[in-house]
């Protein structure tokens, strides 16, 4: 009976092994899924942030394009304006340069 017993503890030592061998060898196979899946999502975070950061650049672009159009006509209109009423032009800044020379002068 004795060593019924000793052969019983024997096997029950070899057998745990092994389970500690397949558990040990399923927590090494889902760190590297785990892994692989970090991977996969910091791969797919990066292109969306690519993507937004190029669709921010293309519509700044277009937005100073679209400035630049309506500055250069702006001041198209400014220069047209004086060329048209020479006279009120410059009654207009000599109004201007006499406020601004007041405004600075009240310190």
């Amino acid at each position: 009976m004795a060593q019924t017993t000793k052969n019983n503890v024997a096997e029950l030592n070899t057998d745990v092994s092994k389970q500690m061998a397949v558990l040990r060898e399923d927590i090494a196979n889902l760190s590297a899924t785990v892994a692989e899946y970090g991977k996969a999502q910091g791969a797919i975070m990066k292109s969306a942030a690519t993507q937004k950061a190029d669709q921010a650049v293309e519509t700044g672009a277009a937005a100073a394009e679209a400035l630049k159009v309506k500055a250069n006509k702006t001041y198209t209109d400014a220069e047209d304006a004086v060329r048209a009423n020479p006279g009120t032009a410059i009654g207009i800044a000599a109004g201007v340069g006499f406020l601004v020379g007041m405004m600075s002068a009240r310190r």
